[in-house]
């Protein structure tokens, strides 16, 4: 109600009309969540398609490795990360879990190895040097199994060759270790082809089994003639030839080795399969050396010392190495009392066929004793002698001694028993025990008397004639001395006399001349008494002119 003014008539205001509730429409202010909510949605979609396996991997230490840091990597490409670091139940172990990305899901076999990536020097090898800066990581090689796999025990140490290097491996038994160690070279020519992948002790404990790694192009070059020796250090090799140094470079020095070849003149052959088994020669000289089809053992007894004579010394005829020494043993005669040395050595006949420029046909063993029983009859026997007067090294020669004792191979025995001579040595110390027995012989009493005897008349003698040149000097010495100024004034007497200016010469020539006109003459008077013998008493005519 309004009071004081009138307002307008309520019957002019419009009736309010009810108009149904319109329908409310979609506020566009929803979209935002429904969107979030579809794009978290791809989101962990997303992030679980793209989500990759998760492993473990077992390490003896963890140095260096933090979880939600450390990362796994092939190439250097991230391909993982820790992200947990635990023990295993007996606390020996580390357990690392790793989620790994996706793509690495199908390269995750059995084979696959894992390392720690860290800082080391080892071998004259320097690794993971930017490590120190970036901090460690774990490497993947891959494996080439089609075997999944989701547990891995982790390598403790870096390995040589990993699967992406091309090449092949091989397998190395010698007998020792040596300086072999993961990562020393393998040198074809004194030039780095490889690595020793593997070494390890054989499970006999007979030996050692390397595994070799030699890279492509340069494993073309083993094949089933090549042979594998140790190179490591300094070979220094004092045999009955002398002393020996060989070396296969500076590296082979340092940090040892493994070097190959074929002997030359060795027919071509495929190359060797990956994994082929070779045996590790000492040297170089023991893997040349080529295999004897035809051996011949004999035992060969010395009384001698044997000092200087080693197994693997040569035996030699006339210079030309026919067999090695196998054996030295010692051995007792209880019916003379003495000791024997009995020396096994094996000497091979076709290296003496081989030599000869005349192909001579493999005899048969019958053929071949009575060849041998015909050489000891004439004479061949077996000697010791030094072959290096500087390493007193001893070797065996087979030589003629026409002069010898009569005697015989024994077939029967095993071995048979070859005859022998004794060395230089002992002749010599026969010469010199036959001298020592005839000097004590010797009247060494009486010939000192004799000799001191002869002396003392030689001394009288010396005596008398140092008191005859003394005389002479006085006596003698100037008488000549006279006699010589004498002949030397007669000759210069002699020698002006005799001067083509001296007055004899010139009144001789005067004579020479009336000597020569009185002969003209006498010939003159003589022609005229024969042509007028009445001259002489009518006297000469004068002649018509």
């Amino acid at each position: 109600m309004f009071e004081g003014s009138r307002g307008p008539d309520l019957s002019d205001i419009p009736s309010a009309v009810a108009r149904p509730k319109r329908k409310s429409s979609p506020q566009l202010i929803w979209l935002i969540p429904i969107v979030a909510v579809l794009i978290g949605g791809w989101l962990a979609v997303k992030t679980i398609l793209e989500k990759g396996p998760t492993i473990t991997i077992t390490f003896k230490t963890a140095e260096g490795i933090e979880a939600g840091k450390t990362k796994v990597k092939y190439k250097n490409i991230d391909i993982g990360e820790v992200k947990s670091v635990g023990f295993s139940k007996d606390l020996e172990n580390i357990v690392l879990t790793v989620e790994m990305n996706k793509g690495a899901a199908p390269h995750l076999v059995e084979d696959v190895r894992f390392w720690i990536v860290k800082p080391r020097i080892s071998g004259g090898q320097v690794s993971g040097i930017g490590t120190l800066f970036s901090g460690s990581y774990i490497e993947m090689d891959r494996g080439k199994s089609s075997t999944r796999r989701e547990h891995f025990e982790g390598l403790e140490i870096q390995p040589a060759v990993t699967g992406d290097m091309p090449g092949r491996q091989f397998v190395l038994h010698g007998k020792e270790l040596g300086s072999h160690d993961v990562g020393t070279p393998v040198l074809f020519r004194r030039i780095q082809v490889g690595k020793v992948a593997v070494n390890e002790l054989n499970q006999d404990g007979s030996g050692i089994t390397l595994k070799v790694f030699v890279e492509s192009p340069y494993d073309k070059f083993v094949n089933a003639n090549t042979r594998f020796w140790d190179v490591s250090g300094i070979d220094i090799t004092a045999d009955a030839s002398g002393v020996k140094v060989n070396t296969e470079g500076l590296m082979a020095i340092l940090l040892g080795g493994v070097a190959f070849e074929s002997p030359a003149g060795s027919e071509a052959l495929p190359e060797a399969d990956p994994d082929t088994v070779f045996p590790l020669f000492p040297d170089r000289s023991a893997a040349m050396k080529q295999p004897e089809r035809e051996t011949l053992v004999f035992t060969m007894y010395f009384e001698e010392s044997l000092r200087g004579l080693t197994v693997g010394a040569p035996v030699e005829l006339n210079g030309v190495a026919i067999g090695e020494v196998k054996s030295i043993l010692t051995g007792y005669d209880s019916q003379s009392g003495r000791f024997r040395f009995p020396v096994d050595v094996a000497i091979f006949p076709g290296r003496l066929r081989a030599l000869s420029r005349e192909k001579i046909a493999d005899p048969t063993p019958a053929e071949q004793k009575a060849r041998i029983d015909k050489m000891i009859e004439v004479g061949l026997r077996a000697q010791m002698k030094t072959g290096s007067l500087l390493t007193g090294q001893m070797y065996i020669t087979l030589g003629m001694f026409p002069d010898a004792a009569p005697a015989k191979i024994n077939w029967a025995t095993s071995p048979p028993e070859f005859p022998t001579q004794p060395g230089m040595m002992i002749e010599l110390q026969a010469t010199l025990m036959n001298i020592s027995k005839k000097l004590e012989h010797m009247p060494i009493d009486k010939i000192g008397g004799d000799l001191r005897t002869t002396l003392q008349s030689l001394n009288r003698t010396l005596v008398g004639a140092e008191q005859m040149v003394k005389r002479m000097d006085k006596e003698v010495a100037p008488a000549a001395k006279s006699a010589l100024e004498d002949a030397r004034r007669l000759l210069i007497t002699t020698e002006q006399t005799l001067a083509s200016d001296s007055p004899l010469q010139q009144d001789l020539r005067t004579s020479l001349r009336d000597l020569s006109r009185a002969a003209q003459s006498l010939r003159e008077l003589t022609e005229l008494l024969e042509r007028q013998p009445e001259s002489l008493i009518r006297g000469k005519k004068e002649s018509k002119r």
